[in-house]
């Protein structure tokens, strides 16, 4: 399949492209490294917090899913989310890491894990499927 990444010839461009993202900045989620088939984001919490004063659930998906955004997209052709589970386990405080990490591809789909943690505890468990466009 042909790159169809029209513009994003160096990491850096697609760094800076999700960075930009108004989402993104809205939420304060900043992408601070990507691989082919993998990328890091962080986010602050203070903000984000529901009645029981952790991350709001929302903002934790928010996390995951753009950065299983970056990493689809990162490694060749373009990619567009067709499914998204995420899997809450820890109450998730302060800064918040998410890595996220390709873990099967065909022709036509992507896989991925992201894994987010609050310091040393990990947090949340997100699986996210691409579809090749």
């Amino acid at each position: 399949m042909p790159d169809t990444h029209q513009g994003f010839e160096r990491a850096e461009e697609i760094v800076h492209a999700f960075n930009d993202c108004e989402f993104a900045r809205l939420l304060g989620i900043e992408i601070v490294e990507i691989w082919s088939g993998g990328a890091r984001a962080v986010m602050e919490t203070p903000g984000k917090a529901n009645l029981m004063g952790i991350a709001h659930g929302g903002a934790v998906f928010a996390l995951a899913d753009h950065v299983f955004g970056v990493a689809a997209n990162a490694g060749g052709a373009a990619q567009i989310a067709i499914s998204a589970h995420i899997r809450y386990l820890a109450p998730a405080t302060g800064r918040l890491e998410a890595v996220a990490r390709r873990v099967s591809e065909t022709d036509r789909f992507s896989v991925f894990e992201v894994l987010v943690y609050a310091g040393d505890r990990l947090a949340a468990s997100f699986e996210g499927v691409g579809l090749k466009i």
